[in-house]
């Protein structure tokens, strides 16, 4: 079992605490990791600050070079950082291998998208009579992009791998040195992707990771030598880290509850398997996940029977099985939470058609109909693997049931009707709208993140290297 030190100034340090980390799937230990004092992090802040500058001032082609030699680092490993994600997460083997064939493309497209930081030669002659220093009307700007500074990142649990890098990546392609503090629950993950950016030679400084408690992240996060905050989590703990974090800059992506909206001309059978995957993949611990599915009258019975039928055939299963959809959750607590939830809505008149019951961290696969708006299990984010269906008389009451006016990150739609589509698209209050599949669907250079509560900003590589750069202007005379 390896025991894992901190990670700054270019160098491994042993830390002061550990603890063991033990897999959500047996509770098998996995490995020792460091946790960060505040003091020892207090070393790791200043060593980042230290470097903002050296790293602002790498060459374009430096940049590029250090974010390919990961990506082709993380190739050379795929199938080892796939086996860490399904033991310390829990994640389906196949999802686990998905997660880490998309970071590689998050740090590619980043070594790209350093190429395109360009600025503009502008004419400032557009308006007649004003003369410049010189006595001429012929003043030029020149602008570009320049770092924020230094940039706290801080992932949910769930994607391991992908989240950090969709955090790191943009970062070093910006010029900006990036401290990461993991997520509690799968640290491992992120520490063997801290081992291979010090291995193709990361700048001293451009880079930090401090597994550490929350209290110690708080610190981090009010500290005022970052200039960038990047947190993806819940949304109480998102819009809490935003009102302590002073003036810094902030990318939220957080929580939602995902919606489905089904026409009279869905295929309905797609329909079915789609929000199957959807609702249970991992458990259903994806912010994108299915959670509330909106039929039409005309379908709601069918779709019902078929999507019941499948949910009470789909069970739990190890991760590390090749066929498995679902394993357990990433704690039992989370189980537990999400079980209370749905017998709370079987109180107030809900009705379970499939799964309901847990063992331990284990969870089935969980239908509920018959529910209402004021449900927790409708209006907060379960994070699990619970689904709800509601009829609507018709098209436009389930796009305006899907908006939820609290969260808003993605939905689904599911017709074959070109103007519905682009009804949907004007009025779903959501950052993303998925055509004929379910809003688990990501690809790492579409704009992500969402409206409403979800989140502020949005996570794509271009988009987030944008969030953590500033234009400056050079104005000739």
């Amino acid at each position: 079992m390896k025991r894992w030190g901190l990670y700054y100034d270019g160098q491994w340090h042993e830390a002061v605490t550990h603890h063991v980390l033990r897999s959500p799937i047996d509770g098998e230990p996995l490995a020792e990791i460091g946790l960060a004092s505040w003091e020892e992090a207090d070393v790791a802040v200043e060593s980042v600050a230290r470097a903002a500058e050296d790293v602002a001032r790498r060459p374009t082609f430096e940049r590029a070079r250090l974010l390919r030699q990961i990506a082709e680092k993380l190739d050379a490993r795929r199938e080892e950082f796939a086996r860490a994600i399904c033991l310390e997460a829990a994640k389906p083997i196949t999802a686990a291998r998905a997660e880490v064939h998309r970071a590689i493309q998050t740090f590619a497209l980043s070594a790209e998208e350093v190429n395109h930081l360009f600025g503009e030669l502008l004419p400032l002659d557009l308006l007649p009579d004003v003369p410049s220093s010189s006595g001429t009307p012929m003043r030029m700007a020149l602008t570009r992009r320049a770092p924020v500074g230094p940039v706290l990142a801080i992932p949910a649990f769930n994607f391991p791998l992908n989240l950090p890098a969709h955090k790191i990546a943009p970062a070093l392609a910006a010029g900006c040195p990036v401290l990461l503090k993991p997520a509690p629950q799968t640290p491992w993950t992120a520490l063997m992707l801290a081992e291979v950016i010090h291995e193709v030679g990361a700048p001293a400084g451009s880079f930090a990771l401090l597994p550490c408690t929350n209290e110690v992240a708080e610190r981090l996060v009010r500290d005022e030598r970052f200039a960038l905050l990047t947190f993806t989590g819940s949304d109480r703990v998102g819009w809490h880290l935003k009102n302590i974090c002073g003036k810094k800059r902030t990318l939220l992506e957080l929580g939602g509850n995902g919606a489905v909206v089904i026409a009279e001309d869905a295929d309905v059978n797609h329909a079915v398997g789609r929000c199957l995957f959807g609702a249970f993949v991992y458990a259903g611990q994806v912010c994108v996940g299915v959670q509330r599915i909106y039929v039409v009258e005309s379908l709601y019975e069918p779709f019902v029977e078929k999507f019941a039928s499948a949910a009470r055939r789909l069970r739990p299963r190890d991760p590390q099985d090749e066929q498995s959809l679902l394993g357990p959750m990433i704690t039992e607590a989370a189980a537990a939470r999400a079980q209370a939830w749905v017998r709370e809505a079987v109180a107030a008149g809900a009705e379970v058609v499939a799964g309901g019951e847990r063992d331990g961290a284990w969870m089935e696969p969980t239908v509920l109909i018959n529910v209402t708006p004021e449900m927790r299990v409708v209006c907060q984010e379960v994070f699990a693997p619970v689904v709800t269906i509601s009829s609507v008389p018709d098209w436009e009451a389930g796009l305006a049931e899907a908006n939820d006016p609290v969260y808003g990150l993605q939905a689904g739609i599911f017709t074959s009707n070109v103007h519905r589509v682009l009804q949907a698209f004007d009025r779903l209050r959501s950052g993303g709208i998925v055509v004929n599949d379910v809003p688990t669907f990501r690809a790492e250079h579409v704009p992500f993140g969402g409206m409403n509560q979800s989140g502020q900003g949005r996570e794509s590589v271009r988009h987030t290297i944008e969030a953590m750069t500033e234009w400056k202007a050079l104005i000739f005379p």
